[in-house]
């Protein structure tokens, strides 16, 4: 039965499912992001300074571990960021969904409201027909 609240109730829907697609990229976003940090970590261990050796292998392994640690650290802060925008994706599906659920509980009262009237007019009918046949078979 289609009330007035139908096109807003499929419109918070849809809005909902593009909040659900959001969190879910957020959150691939945010395991791509935790698989790089753990990557990193991972290349940080394999690095083994030279016990000998000349001095511009030293500071190569010394640039090297430079550099890992500086990828750490890209990777910590995209960590973060991926982290906030899984929290405010969270927050908006929450949000589109109260929304979804307010109008979709507006149009069940008045889908009630509408059933309510249709009962209230057939017992009146019902009533006007009883009505007239008790009246024809007094005659």
């Amino acid at each position: 039965m289609k009330t007035r609240f139908s096109p807003l109730v499929k419109i918070k829907k849809n809005s909902m499912q593009k909040s659900e697609q959001v969190l879910q990229k957020a959150n691939s976003n945010l395991n791509s992001a935790t698989m790089a940090l753990e990557l990193s970590y991972n290349s940080l261990k394999d690095v083994e300074p030279p016990s000998s050796g000349t001095m511009s292998d030293m500071l190569a392994s010394r640039t090297l571990l430079s550099s890992q640690r500086e990828l750490i650290s890209h990777n910590k802060r995209w960590v973060t960021f991926a982290t906030s925008q899984v929290n405010e994706a969270k927050q908006q599906l929450k949000l589109d969904m109260i929304e979804h659920e307010k109008f979709q509980y507006l149009e069940l009262q008045e889908i009630k409201q509408e059933l309510q009237k249709r009962k209230l007019k057939e017992a009146k009918e019902l009533d006007e027909i009883a009505l007239m046949t008790y009246t024809e078979k007094n005659r």
